[in-house]
């Protein structure tokens, strides 16, 4: 694909000049070697060909390019500076599940403490979005499961979140049938099953740049890089997440209304709103289970003596988050409840709170 893309530059008389090396979860350091060689170079546009982490990374590095003294760590909605007096963005996913390509968010890794942050602001949309299965195509098995299992919560936390419209959740429901329909057979290499999945990421990812997404991902955030056992996967971790956030959340009854509406339209059957919220979180755990993820974070390796080290510390950063995610979530996490959720994450217990 990236031979593919450069050749056509070049035929129509484009210069170009390749910025590679870009980690998963990338990193603040990452960003401005980047933005600095884009500084060297002087593009008109920026092409980022990759996975969530490529397309992410260059947003956050044509902040930079643009605007050289920006903090990076204070960019968000309210204080966005404006883009394209230089250059213009293109996006091309080859991966199905972050929506990087559509959605006004880059999310970064602070190495010093392994906790990630968003850059966001309706300026780091892109300009277009190539939307092609060929390009993902040659996913591997693991990465198709950890971005489909992304895209999954993207579409659940959306039809729930806080700011959720008529049009966010029209996107959200269609979307997470279409994955749950699609994940399977695309994981086992169905083709037609992956092109449905480049689509359904998609528009998973056009609901929630409109709505938000919630707890699910505001604790992942938090925990991707902090553990000893290494890093865990985005999606794996949205996946082990989600079935507990729903159950947490839908103990709001106009969200367990919103819940039933879901599962009923992913086909789940059930004959009270409580049954089928427990269905759909259900349904999301095997899911996951049947793509290899763990249904606990001990089940993923984290040892107990560091799981209790590190918890408070979690809960602290949840408690003190002043945005991003969080703000989507529709029940409130405080401090009577954060302890109790992170323990059930931990021991893979059901949330009755």
């Amino acid at each position: 694909m990236l031979d593919k893309a450069t050749g056509l530059l070049r035929e129509a008389g484009f210069e170009t000049c390749l910025f590679e090396g870009v980690e998963p979860d990338p990193s603040v350091e990452t960003v401005r070697k980047g933005a600095k060689a884009m500084e060297e170079f002087g593009p008109d546009w920026i092409i980022p060909i990759g996975g969530g982490s490529a397309i992410d990374a260059a947003k956050s590095m044509w902040v930079l390019y643009e605007h050289p003294d920006a903090d990076i760590y204070d960019i968000h909605p309210f204080n966005m500076p404006p883009l394209r007096n230089n250059a213009r963005f293109i996006s091309i996913p080859t991966t199905s599940g972050t929506a990087s390509e559509v959605t006004d968010v880059s999310v970064l890794c602070d190495i010093r403490t392994g906790i990630k942050f968003g850059v966001a602001g309706y300026e780091l949309v892109p300009d277009a979005a190539i939307i092609d299965p060929a390009a993902a195509a040659s996913m591997p098995q693991e990465v198709t499961a950890n971005t489909g299992l992304d895209a999954m919560a993207h579409a659940i936390e959306s039809f729930v979140a806080n700011f959720a419209s008529p049009f966010s959740e029209a996107q959200a429901l269609y979307a997470a049938k279409m994955i749950f329909d699609a994940l399977p057979a695309a994981y086992a290499g169905n083709p037609e099953a992956r092109e449905k999945m480049h689509y359904a990421q998609c528009l998973a990812g056009l609901g929630f740049s409109n709505s938000m997404l919630g707890l699910c991902h505001a604790i992942v955030d938090y925990t991707g890089g902090m553990f000893d056992c290494g890093h865990i996967p985005h999606g794996l971790n949205t996946a082990l997440f989600m079935p507990y956030t729903i159950q947490f959340n839908s103990k709001l009854p106009e969200v367990k209304t919103k819940y039933a509406a879901l599962a009923r339209y992913i086909g789940i059957e059930g004959s009270t709103e409580d049954e089928l919220a427990a269905g759909l979180a259900e349904k999301a755990r095997a899911l996951a289970t049947s793509i290899g993820a763990p249904k606990s974070l001990k089940e993923y390796g984290i040892p107990e003596d560091e799981w209790n080290a590190k918890s408070p510390g979690l809960a602290e950063n949840m408690l003190n988050a002043q945005g991003g995610p969080i703000l989507g979530n529709p029940r409130k996490i405080d401090e009577e409840t954060i302890g109790k959720f992170l323990n059930c994450l931990y021991e893979g217990t059901d949330v009755d709170f």
